[in-house]
């Protein structure tokens, strides 16, 4: 039971290993675990305040991060530590273990549908008071984090229109149980809702709704920033540099990076490489490609070094050749530098070759690039094969972002205005749909 005190019962089973397996103090305990941490390459803490409240009930569960931590210093299961989840069989092996599945409160159907309609318009203040669930388990979060990688996987494979509607009512509820949580269990559910709030801020923005956008980007910041998670403020500062880059702010977008890698040594090595690369992209809009290589060329052995267990920001571990495909799109911004248009030809061209098919809104994107270099380079005939064969997945995905960089191909391609080139990617343009300029 709890002790009157705090909401969550002593973790007794902890104490003990601590106190008469390892005969620590709590100081001593946290430092042993801040140097395992080190070990392991993980970017957390540890101190005596954190030990007491798993300890004393002040919070539930400690995070995964923090129980892989505890299992590999310790040398016992969670189940011996008191960590396990409560669904967790006596004795047995995290591999044994069975996988919770927990109750989700029901949505109403209404509800349901009027989040969809906001979807388009972003996140609206609501008059009536939230009914909140009475009890919220903590398996709710890690529920969430599974569905979040869904949603990653339905993106790439669908594009935003599908998604904003069922990805807004999930934050919405998300929203309603942290009402309800206190303690870690409402930071956890705030961070895991920063992490869908992030999503959305991706999907509106690649949907071509700047402004829904941006109120979910803001939306983000001030989860983490409720969070008190220092890696979440990062990437939400970082998502907002994503969106300047997308509406030509390259300043801003340098501005919010550099804000996001302040103190990179607070940093995730997965932060730093987001914040790097949105910086790069930045400073590709003014014209600076020598920024861009520093930028890029940090973040190199930062990805090999990205190992976490937070559900947001994996682009760099899902993304075939992630920094080549960042430098070739960097590169083809710069378009009064024919080398480095030469050189992001060479990478479009490996990157597309061993891109699997499946991550056709992507692939599509980039092959919208490549045309693009290709034309930078005089090459007008391979720029319309490429962008013919993007225009399709354009449509198909409905990603307003790809048709922008399609619409877009009209500058790289106004040398050939007049001829058959011209002529051949304005009919290619007016079949999907995309007017005159």
């Amino acid at each position: 039971m709890a002790n009157g005190r705090y909401k969550y019962p002593p973790n007794d089973r902890l104490r003990a290993v601590r106190t008469e397996q390892r005969r620590q103090s709590r100081a001593e305990f946290a430092d042993a675990l801040a140097a395992k941490a080190a070990e392991l390459g993980e970017n957390v803490g540890a101190d005596v305040r954190l030990i007491a409240k798993w300890e004393d009930g002040e919070t539930g569960r400690p995070r995964a991060v923090y129980r892989r931590l505890l299992v590999a210093l310790t040398g016992c299961t969670e189940h011996e530590l008191g960590i396990a989840a409560p669904s967790s069989a006596p004795g047995a092996t995290a591999s044994e273990r069975p996988t919770p599945t927990p109750t989700v409160p029901a949505v109403d159907r209404r509800q349901f549908l009027a989040a969809g309609v906001s979807a388009l318009t972003g996140p609206a203040p609501s008059n009536a008071a939230p009914t909140a669930p009475a009890h919220v388990d903590p398996q709710l979060v890690d529920y969430f984090r599974t569905q979040l990688q869904g949603h990653y996987v339905a993106d790439m494979l669908l594009g935003p229109h599908h998604l904003i509607a069922s990805v807004t009512a999930q934050h919405q509820l998300i929203c309603d149980l942290a009402r309800a949580a206190v303690g870690e269990l409402r930071r956890e559910l705030l961070r895991v809702g920063a992490a869908y709030a992030a999503m959305l801020g991706w999907l509106c923005q690649d949907a071509g709704l700047h402004d829904h956008s941006l109120r979910w980007r803001d939306i983000t910041l001030d989860m983490a920033h409720r969070a008190r998670d220092t890696q979440l403020v990062g990437y939400a500062l970082a998502n907002k540099a994503s969106l300047c880059v997308d509406i030509g702010d390259g300043t801003g977008a340098v501005d919010l990076a550099d804000a996001a890698l302040e103190e990179p040594s607070s940093l995730a090595p997965k932060v730093q490489v987001i914040a790097r690369v949105h910086a790069a992209h930045g400073y590709s809009v003014v014209g600076d490609r020598r920024a861009v290589d520093y930028l890029l060329d940090g973040a190199a052995p930062l990805v090999t070094r990205v190992d976490d267990d937070l559900p947001w920001g994996d682009a760099c571990r899902r993304t075939p050749g992630y920094l080549e495909v960042q430098r070739a799109t960097c590169y083809g911004r710069l378009v009064d530098d024919q080398a480095a248009a030469r050189e992001a030809d060479g990478i479009w061209s490996q990157v597309l070759a061993t891109m699997p098919q499946e991550q056709r809104r992507d692939r599509g994107v980039f092959q919208i690039r490549h045309a693009a270099v290709a034309a930078t380079l005089g090459q007008p005939d391979r720029a319309l094969v490429l962008a013919a064969e993007a225009a399709s997945t354009a449509t198909a995905t409905g990603s307003v972002r790809a048709r922008r960089e399609l619409a877009g191909l009209r500058d790289r391609m106004r040398p050939w205005a007049e001829d058959r080139y011209g002529r051949d990617l304005e009919e290619m343009l007016t079949t999907i749909g995309i007017g005159p300029s």
